[in-house]
């Protein structure tokens, strides 16, 4: 932004003029995300391994409910026959065993790790309760738990598939993109020749034909011949980028219009798109600080359940009643204190969330920053390429007497239309906005050092260069022109047949969703600070434009880290929004860092969370869904808990004096009923 006008447009020949090579190539190895196939199918096998224990076990379980003498008691029926006790603990075996091995397996490593958890406490539950129910059943006075030990099953199960069912829904929104990749390539050998070959068959350094309207196979660098890409699909970018001879090609872009020879780079698991998929895979494995809450509540509530187990044992039997009724009393509680529901709670709002971001195009590599956005007071800004487009865009024209804006344009639009450099791109672009007709050129060309010329109604049109103008002492605004260099813009002139007839002062563009998301950062009372490597009078002219609370300019790139040190300093929790490798150590050093999904693979790295479509509002998108994901992971733990507060002082039999004892039955449909309740309100959750 603030290089030199002049050398700027001196390089404004013929050779530039052809040659927009606009930085979209950086994302060729957008370090995004990929979920290996191997892992899918890992994934893919647990869920269905969860689904097929579900739904035996709930089969088995019906038989259980009919033999069980609870239920026909509770339901006014008397189906009791000889040795029906017996095909119910066959049937009960086969589910604890069956249905509730993945918990017991989970609580025994749970404890050789010395950190019990939730597949503890679900574990000590079933173990507990199919431990008494045996007993009933070989003479043991008391009531069997064999019913509630199958439903408990039959819903951790249930939650466990319905989890993993919506993590998988996140992971096959971005699997999608796989399918964008072609299977086959056009493979040239020596002599040139073409062979169809799989994809999965090249190698680094082959190279191969992507023919018009095919999609690119690999990632790689054109090395013969040039063409407009649609890499919509990968980056967001919705306009086609115009490629030529050394640019890096992305695969699965379309390719438009021209056959390109490209040399293979990366291929497989270097790819963008694998790389595309790995990062959610992170994302949905990196534990959030809340699941590791829940984790520990699971810890502390295994301990109580224990402890509330034998305290309440000791208690009956002191107050004087029987061994049987004081155990019968010890294992409702310990049952009882297994909290289903606080199991459920997190994981499901994590999947749910999960594949909210994912569709939103907000890919987050870290789950337990993201939930920390939720908490962040400031938002500090690269400003070129995530404020500002990265293109030139027209901001300034000033006509000399007897000229209007209109006819400069026109005059200068006219000559720029056929080029491809970025100044000619914002000169036309800026014409087409004003409905202005270009005139007829003819005899176009470049001339080192002066710029571009060309005869247009038989008249000679040049675009030049201020040091062009001060060569052959032309007169001009020097005040003006210097106002407007200073603000880092670069300033052309427009000669017709040799008379100067304006200056057309071009800047690279701000983006209007950066205008939007900085106005609705203030509405969340979010304060929004600018950090850049350019002079002040640029920083500060973009600023105003946004209106930027803060704003430090000319940093150095090393010194971006410690600037948002500073700014931590001051007690703020901070994220940072950039897509450089200048950005990396401060993507780091923030609370929560950002990429731009249109930046460098070392940004992506680096970054908690990525903005697919290269939009800065969806930086108010990630705080918002942070606040809601937290929100309802709140409510759920409330849930769960508030059951289990409730319930086990009832359990323990604390209204027992006055009558009330809380019987397994209903403690058994509460505990159900807390946990549906979760895992509807974590569906809930919306964008």
């Amino acid at each position: 932004m603030t290089k030199d006008n002049d050398k700027h447009h001196n390089q404004h020949n013929h050779e530039n003029h052809t040659h927009h090579n606009h930085d979209h190539n950086d994302h060729a190895e957008h370090k995004h995300d990929n979920h290996g196939d191997h892992d899918h199918h890992d994934h893919g096998d647990m869920v269905s391994e969860f689904k097929k224990r579900f739904y035996i076990s709930l089969i088995v379980t019906i038989p259980i409910l009919i033999l069980s003498p609870m239920i026909q008691e509770f339901i006014g029926v008397d189906w009791r026959f000889t040795y029906d006790q017996y095909i119910l603990f066959a049937l009960s075996t086969f589910v604890f065993f069956y249905g509730g091995w993945p918990f017991l397996t989970g609580g025994i490593s749970e404890l050789k790790d010395k950190n019990p958890g939730m597949m503890t406490l679900i574990g000590l539950a079933i173990l507990v309760a199919y431990g008494y129910s045996t007993l009933t059943v070989f003479g043991w006075e008391g009531s069997n738990f064999f019913w509630e030990l199958a439903t408990l099953i039959d819903i951790m199960l249930l939650g466990h598939w319905i989890e993993m069912r919506s993590i998988m829904g996140a992971s096959n929104a971005l699997e999608e993109l796989v399918k964008l990749m072609p299977s086959e390539a056009h493979k040239l050998d020596e002599n040139d020749e073409v062979h169809d070959v799989p994809v999965s068959e090249l190698n680094n350094e082959d190279r191969v034909l992507v023919k018009p309207g095919e999609k690119v196979p690999v990632d790689g660098t054109i090395i013969d011949g040039k063409s407009a890409l649609d890499e919509s699909m990968l980056t967001g970018e919705s306009v086609p980028v115009e490629k030529y001879k050394g640019d890096e090609v992305i695969g699965g872009s379309v390719n438009n219009e021209g056959s390109l020879t490209i040399h293979v780079e990366k291929t497989g698991e270097d790819s963008y798109l694998s790389q595309v998929i790995t990062m959610v895979k992170e994302a949905q494995e990196s534990k959030s600080k809340t699941q590791d809450l829940t984790n520990r509540a699971a810890k502390w509530l295994f301990y109580v359940a224990l402890t509330a187990g034998f305290v309440t044992l000791f208690i009956w039997l002191m107050l004087g009643y029987s061994f049987d009724v004081a155990l019968e009393r010890m294992v409702t509680v310990m049952v009882i204190t297994c909290p289903h529901a606080l199991g459920l709670a997190a994981p499901l709002v994590v999947a749910v969330s999960t594949a909210i971001s994912a569709k939103q195009g907000l890919l987050i590599r870290n789950r337990a920053n993201f939930e920390g956005a939720r908490n962040i007071d400031a938002v500090v800004f690269d400003k070129t390429g995530t404020l500002t487009k990265g293109e030139f865009g027209v901001t300034n024209i000033v006509p000399n007497k007897g000229y209007e804006e209109e006819e400069v344009l026109s005059w200068a639009a006219s000559l720029e239309q056929n080029s491809e450099h970025p100044i000619a791109s914002g000169i036309v672009e800026s014409s087409k906005e004003r409905n202005i007709t270009l005139k007829k050129i003819s005899d176009f060309e470049s001339i080192t050092g002066k710029g571009i010329e060309g005869t247009i109604q038989g008249k000679k049109v040049n675009v030049v260069s201020p040091g062009f103008v001060d060569n052959n002492n032309l007169e001009y605004d020097k005040e003006i022109f210097n106002e407007m260099s200073e603000e880092g813009k670069t300033v052309v002139f427009v000669l017709l047949e040799d008379e100067l007839i304006g200056m057309i002062a071009l800047a690279d563009m701000v983006r209007e969703t950066a205008k939007e998301a900085i106005a609705t950062l203030k509405q969340h009372g979010i304060h929004s600070i600018m950090l850049t490597g350019d002079n002040e009078k640029v920083a500060y002219w973009v600023a105003k434009q946004l209106d930027i609370d803060e704003v430090y300019a000319e940093v150095l790139p090393d010194d971006k880290a410690n600037q948002v040190k500073k700014i931590q300093e001051k007690g703020l929790k901070v994220a940072m929004t950039g897509d450089g490798i200048n950005d990396a150590p401060a993507l780091a050093t923030a609370d929560l860092g950002i990429a731009i999904g249109a930046g460098t693979d070392v940004a992506m790295e680096t970054a908690d969370a990525i903005l697919v479509k290269s939009n800065p509002k969806d930086v108010v998108s990630l705080v918002e869904l942070s606040k809601k994901t937290y929100r309802k992971m709140v409510q759920n733990l409330w849930w769960a808990t508030g059951y289990n507060i409730f319930a086990i002082p009832l359990a323990a039999g604390v209204l027992a004096p006055i009558g009330v004892v809380l019987s397994p039955a209903v403690g058994a449909v509460l505990m159900s009923l807390s946990t549906i309740i979760v895992a509807i309100n974590a569906k809930l959750l919306k964008a």
